[in-house]
């Protein structure tokens, strides 16, 4: 693979409504380069077009103009594919199987069978720490649980890359401690990670480098080491609310630090 496995070149999507046939632009020359191993945060107001990013490079959503490519192919093929996990936002399963089914089921589909499979399943029921439920039917699961498979399912093929929307959703303390914990190992081993969060100690402690998308515009990339020395998220909260326009936050005292408005 050569260049950045995450890039983005004017990633542009229109949508028209049916009813007034009314164009609305969601995302507008959105330019987005992730390095190898990088974990990278989108952060953005609801309805700033993070969702829509994140389906447009999965191929679930086909761009109006620009473009996208996930370890140098083109978003959606199917060579990428195979080296994607993905955590929707909200996951949804077959509620009448068990987890230990449904995971067995995601592995087949990327063509893993047989004892690999029943390796990989149980490594990751342990990871996420749901070994004990693994033979309940998921219709008697919690959001939390549920996410908690969402989380093991987009780790099945063991990606290179690995998108997750909101992945902290429905998560308990413990919980959030526990997706932290795997984030930091996804790192180690080397893995390109890219999610959403509104959740800004989460993106402080995992990040890398954090995107600030306002009004379908990526108006601002920097590196979290830049943003905060120290670690504080509140450094992160102030640069996201001075990102995009917000006139009462003070200025920060340090000039080299200043932030762009």
């Amino acid at each position: 693979m050569t260049g950045c496995p995450i890039e983005t070149k004017g990633l542009t999507k229109e949508v028209v409504s049916q009813f007034l046939r009314k164009r609305t632009r969601i995302l507008d020359g959105v330019d987005i380069k992730v390095e190898q191993g990088q974990t990278f945060g989108l952060l953005g107001l609801n309805g700033a077009g993070k969702t829509t990013t994140i389906k447009l490079l999965l191929g679930l959503l086909k761009p109006t103009a620009g473009t996208a490519t996930v370890l140098g192919k083109t978003a959606g093929s199917r060579d990428a594919l195979q080296n994607i996990g993905f955590l929707p936002e909200n996951p949804y399963f077959y509620s009448q199987l068990t987890a230990r089914e449904c995971l067995l089921f995601m592995a087949s589909l990327f063509g893993v069978t047989g004892e690999v499979a029943r390796e990989r399943t149980e490594k990751l029921l342990a990871l996420v720490k749901m070994t004990a439920s693994a033979n309940q039917p998921m219709n008697k699961y919690s959001k939390g649980m549920l996410q908690r498979i969402g989380i093991a399912q987009s780790l099945i093929n063991e990606p290179q890359v690995i998108f997750w929307d909101e992945p902290m959703s429905g998560l308990d303390i413990v919980g959030r401690r526990d997706v932290r914990q795997i984030l930091h190992n996804l790192k180690e081993k080397g893995c390109t990670i890219f999610f959403n969060s509104h959740l800004l100690p989460d993106v402080s402690e995992i990040c890398d480098t954090v995107g600030i998308l306002h009004k379908g515009k990526l108006i601002s990339q920097e590196k979290i080491a830049t943003i905060s020395t120290q670690g504080n998220y509140k450094d992160l909260e102030t640069y996201f609310l001075h990102s995009i326009g917000e006139s009462d936050v003070p200025e920060p005292e340090d000039s080299t630090k200043r932030l762009p408005r």
